[in-house]
This record gives C-alpha cells, sequence and structure tokens, in this order.
C-alpha cells in the first residue's frame, strides 16, 4: 500500500513560482496574431519521493522566432479556499443553502478529502467579458457544483490572481441542479460549456417509495444531499433519472460591477455519459464525446449560432477501413436522430417520465429467438445498457432521442462500441478534429459489432477531417460546413513489462509514451497538441506535448502521485498573454493503484485537495514587433 503524503510538502518541495520574465515593453497583440510555440523543454519522469510529489511543469518554452523564455506554473484556487464568504467546493442544495453532513461538516467536493462522492474539481474556463477576466470551475461530483470568480492580470508579467471578494456560486436549481461536472469549453462567444457525465441509467433505477433511494450510489447521493438536507428527515423531494445527463452552459454578464452567472442545461443538446461538448469555429456545429464502455459519438448543429437552445442531433456510425497500431482507421457517416428546442424537452422532463413511457421492452433471449435475440417487433441493441430488446412507444421519438440518446441511436443503428471515449478539440491549422479515446477495448476489441481492433489497454488519440457538404445516412444535407468524414488513430500508448529493479516498476504503459489520454487542446499555430491523461498505467499522471507534423512527443507536466491531469487548456491570447489551464484533480487520491514498490517513503498524512492552476504566460506574440516582453 503506498504511503500518502501531505500537499502542504508537496507545494514546499515543488517550489511552485508565479509570474514570468518582465520589462516594461508589454502590449496588447495585434489582430489577428498568436503565440507561435516551437518547442517545450522536457520534463523528467517522477523517481525521486520530491518529485512524485510534486506538480512539475515544463520551465522554458521556445517559440517559433527562436526565441526562448521562462515558463512557470502558477496555482489559483484550489478546493477549500475561501473568498467573499464562499468556499471553493461548496456543495449546496435545491435551495443554493449549503449542505452539512450530521456532525455539522460542510459537504465539500474535494476530490478525496472528504466524503463527496467524486473526483473534485474538474474543468474551469477562462472567460473575457466587457474588458475583465472570469473563471468558472465545475466540480465533479454526483451533486455537481459551480463556482464562477474574476481573474485579476498584471499588465506588465501577464501573471493572473483571483480577485479577492469576486467569488460567487452558481446556482442550478432552475434546471434540477447539477450532476458530475466533467471536462468542458469556452465557447467562441465566451461562455462556459460544461458537461453531466455518467447519466442514470432510467431502466434499472427502482425507487422505494419509503427512503426514495434506488441503490444507485451517485443517484442516492443526489436525492439524500441535493433534494434533501440530510439533518432534516422530514424534507424530500422526489428525484428522476432524466434530470441529469445534458450538457450546461454558464454565461457572464459583467455589464455590473458584481456580475451575474446565468446557468442553462441545454436539453435539446442530447442525454448521455457526457464528457465534453466542443464548439467548432462556425459556432453553431458541435461534437459530443460520451464516456464509458460502449457508448456512441454524436455531432449538434445548432438552428442559430451562437444559440445553444435549438437545433438537430445526429450519431456516428463507424464504418472500419483498417485496424492499425496506433488505433485504426474508420470513414464516419451520421445517422440523424431528431431537432428539438430545450423548451420542448424540459417539458417532457418537468412531467418526471419513466424509462416505459418512452420505450417497450422484450426480454433478449437467443435461445427463444436465435436470430436477433428479440421477439418480433423488437430491436436488438447493445450499449452500455448491455443486450436489450426496445421499440419505441408511439409519438415518443423525440423523447427518445434527446432523453435516451445512446439507445435511440443504437436503435437506429448508430455505432455504439466506443470504450472511455474522452476530451475534443479542434486543429485549425490542418482543419482537423481530436478525440482522444482512453482504452481501446471491450466493445472496440471484441470480434462482433463496427468496431474490431486490437486491444490497447493504453489508449490511443484519433484525428478526424472535417469536410463540407456531407449528406446524413439518408441522404439529407447536413446543415454544416464542418462535418467530419473519417477516423484515423495517430499515437497510442505502448502497453509495457517493466523489471523489477526499474524505477518505473510500478508502469505498465511505457514511460516514454502516452497512458489513457484523456483531455486534449491544441496550440493553434504551433503544430502541438497537448494530450492530458487519467490513469493506473503511469502512478504519476502526465501531460505531453505532441508535434502533430513530426509525432514528436514532449512531456511537459507531471502530477502529484495519484492525481489526474484534467482539463488542459489552451487559451491563446488573454490580453496579449497565452496560458494553459491545468486541474490536478484529488492529488495523492489514487494511491492504491499502481504496484507497491513505487510507494513513497515519506510519511505524512495526505492533503488531497483539487486545485486549478495555469502554465504560462506565454508572452511571444508573433507580429506585434515587440519580441519577449
Amino acid at each position: 500500500m503506498k504511503t500518502w503524503i501531505s500537499l502542504a510538502a508537496a507545494t514546499a518541495l515543488m517550489g511552485i513560482l508565479t509570474g514570468c520574465n518582465s520589462n516594461d515593453n508589454n502590449t496588447a497583440s495585434t489582430a489577428g496574431a498568436s503565440i507561435a510555440v516551437e518547442s517545450f523543454s522536457e520534463v523528467s519522469a517522477p523517481v525521486t519521493d520530491a518529485d512524485k510529489m510534486a506538480i512539475k511543469t515544463s520551465d522554458s518554452v521556445t517559440y517559433a522566432k527562436g526565441e526562448t523564455d521562462d515558463l512557470f506554473y502558477t496555482q489559483l484556487m484550489k478546493a477549500r479556499d475561501i473568498n467573499n464568504g464562499e468556499t471553493f467546493g461548496l456543495i449546496k442544495d435545491y435551495t443554493d443553502q449549503p449542505i452539512n453532513y450530521t456532525d455539522g461538516s460542510p459537504y465539500i467536493c474535494d476530490g478525496a478529502n472528504g466524503n463527496a462522492r467524486g473526483s473534485g474539481l474538474d474543468h474551469s474556463s477562462i472567460l473575457q467579458m466587457d474588458g475583465r477576466i472570469f473563471m468558472v470551475a465545475q466540480f465533479e461530483c454526483a451533486v455537481g457544483a459551480m463556482y464562477g470568480f474574476e481573474l485579476e492580470q498584471d499588465s506588465t508579467t501577464g501573471e493572473l490572481s483571483v480577485k479577492e471578494n469576486s467569488m460567487q456560486y452558481i446556482s442550478q436549481k432552475d434546471d434540477f441542479g447539477g450532476w458530475v461536472h466533467c471536462a468542458g469549453m469556452t465557447t467562441p462567444w465566451n461562455s462556459h460549456l460544461g458537461s453531466e457525465e455518467y447519466e442514470p441509467n432510467a431502466r434499472s433505477l427502482t425507487m422505494d417509495p419509503v427512503t426514495k433511494l434506488t441503490g444507485d450510489k451517485n443517484f442516492d447521493e443526489v436525492t439524500k444531499y441535493y433534494w434533501k438536507d440530510e439533518n432534516n428527515a422530514n424534507e424530500m423531494h422526489n428525484n428522476n433519472p432524466y434530470y441529469y445527463g445534458y450538457i450546461p452552459e454558464v454565461k457572464v454578464d459583467a455589464s455590473n460591477a458584481k456580475p451575474t452567472y446565468t446557468y442553462t442545461k441545454h436539453f435539446s443538446m442530447g442525454r448521455a455519459a457526457w464528457e465534453m461538448g466542443y464548439v467548432m469555429p462556425d459556432e453553431k456545429t458541435v461534437y459530443l464525446s460520451d464516456d464509458g464502455t460502449n457508448v456512441g459519438f454524436y455531432m449538434y448543429i445548432a438552428d442559430k449560432a451562437q444559440d445553444l437552445s435549438a437545433g438537430t442531433l445526429y450519431a456516428a456510425k463507424w464504418n472500419q477501413t483498417a485496424n492499425t497500431s496506433k488505433g485504426g482507421e474508420a470513414n464516419i457517416t451520421w445517422i440523424k436522430l431528431g431537432n428539438a428546442t430545450d423548451a420542448e424537452i424540459k417539458a417532457i422532463v418537468s412531467t418526471q417520465p419513466k424509462f416505459s413511457d418512452i420505450f417497450n421492452t422484450s426480454d433478449y433471449n437467443t435461445t427463444a429467438n436465435p436470430e436477433t435475440g428479440c421477439a418480433a417487433g423488437f430491436t436488438h441493441t447493445f450499449t452500455a445498457a448491455g443486450d436489450e430488446c426496445l421499440n419505441v412507444v408511439a409519438g415518443q421519438e423525440k423523447a427518445a432521442a434527446f432523453m435516451e440518446t445512446r439507445r435511440y441511436a443504437a436503435l437506429l443503428g448508430a455505432t455504439t462500441e466506443f470504450r472511455k471515449e474522452e476530451g475534443i478539440t479542434f486543429n485549425p491549422d490542418d482543419n482537423k478534429l481530436y478525440v482522444a479515446m482512453s482504452q481501446v477495448s471491450k466493445g472496440m476489441s471484441d470480434t462482433k459489432g463496427d468496431v474490431q481492433l486490437s486491444q490497447n489497454s493504453c489508449g490511443a488519440v484519433y484525428a478526424l477531417d472535417v469536410h463540407g457538404s456531407v449528406n446524413d445516412t439518408t441522404g439529407n444535407a447536413i446543415n454544416s460546413s464542418m462535418v467530419v468524414v473519417n477516423m484515423t488513430g495517430i499515437i497510442a500508448g505502448t502497453p509495457k513489462t517493466y523489471d523489477a529493479s526499474s524505477p518505473y516498476v510500478a508502469y505498465t504503459c511505457d514511460v516514454d509514451g502516452i497512458s489513457n489520454p484523456d483531455n486534449v487542446t491544441y496550440l493553434q499555430g504551433s503544430n502541438i497538441l497537448a494530450i492530458g491523461e487519467d490513469t493506473d498505467g503511469h502512478p504519476n499522471d502526465f501531460v505531453w506535448a505532441m508535434n502533430t507534423q513530426t509525432g514528436e512527443l514532449t512531456r511537459i507536466v507531471s502530477t502529484p502521485y495519484g492525481s489526474e491531469t484534467t482539463s488542459p487548456y489552451w487559451y491563446k491570447d488573454i490580453n496579449g498573454f497565452g496560458y494553459m489551464t491545468l486541474t490536478t484533480q484529488h492529488p495523492f487520491g489514487e494511491t492504491d493503484v499502481a504496484d507497491p514498490d513505487y510507494a513513497l517513503s515519506t510519511d505524512i498524512t495526505a492533503e488531497k485537495d483539487s486545485s486549478i492552476g495555469v502554465v504560462g504566460p506565454f508572452d511571444f506574440i508573433e507580429g506585434d514587433g515587440k519580441g519577449l516582453r
């Protein structure tokens, strides 16, 4: 068993620095200019206790013109920090009142230190509005939470800090509360686009009429703590699985000194285990990754640019063309699921429907029905819910498409075999979308269905070519010029066993390659794809910089033992400076995942609060004539 160590000790050892080189030549970037990174200095894989405890980042960057500058990591906030009388990560109930346990302690989504069910802080978006800079941060616990606060920027050095007395809890009560918020992005119109992962299975939930509990741990957590104050046994509200599994958006109104944060769930974008939604530069096409086992890949086309309240939802079909060592290749076709508005679907959700209101079911039985396993009139589907025989209740096609998206996609013939589908990003330099698949296994590596690849437990990243003038599978034109048409594995992790004498004996994926890729971000104009990990194959999770032209990999971040590197995200120009955000989720939390030989010798009680920070500032803007500041 590994020994846990304190984050306070880790901070002392890692010597985190803030700020950057400074002089008096700071100016805003010229129109259309951007920071062009050539390469990063390499971060070594941790061997010593001190390195295993630390957040380590590249200490220098070389820009495209050849100039080299120092880089630093600056922590902005961590769970339990207090600002403006609010506690970062404190969960609140359906009346927006703080939740306490029966012993009076606060319910905080910190990732590992407390009892809240979940992983802790996840994606945090930097937003620029009316000359001000804001951050919206979301927490990945069963009862989801979001907080917003203002950032201050040193105009000379570019250093970011949190403004005093600026943090606000963002209410989610008008849309049934939040749920397992995972990855996200800053939209082109500077709003925060979040996610709700691992939607509850409406078919399998059976609620006890007295306790109102179901046995589903996440769902019951929300019932007990969000819909009922644990200290008031007489207060209980009905919970419903169709409340959760959507894409939420937060917009900031910065017209007043105290900004207003408005939270909206986009019910018309469908319901699944959303890792994230990624908005393309046309401001209407959104790609959606579905995290889990036997899941799908989806595309949403908004009716209007910058407005995700109405649109058409499509599901992808993988048409395999090759099985390669990097994850295979396929052509992608698109199956239309339907068109809806948020208001339409929310109205249905508000009635607290049951699964049986949407689907008729029959037992899956290959003995009685050897050809399909299903009785006449039913279609066999295989998804995260397993083998099922379904048909849609008459008139409920819209509810099926947007509230049971994965099941309905499978029923119409879309591919639902992907495994741990994670981050998405876009490369405008080469017109490619990237999607991370944390593992190539299970439904992707069995001998049935659309996807038939060689198993790779270390995962792969795929590139998808963006095309225009594409028709769906019925021959109707898709109203977007940014439709992907294929999917090609471009880099994969390598399973590896190290000798007992190696310092990497606990590693099951090659230390010099990716392991279970999670979130990804592209550095525009730099040919660099940053790949973050969520892995057991590397006891310390890494972020990599991959040159998309040469395939060269450079390790640029190493996070503390037992943590995840969630949601790295590139901001190319915040008032002339660039930044990469970095969330360190539950440091020293997953300490039982690797070989005991990797355990730390330091015997210190762990402090495992998740945190958000930035790598940077990056400050060479091509075209501004100023060089390094």
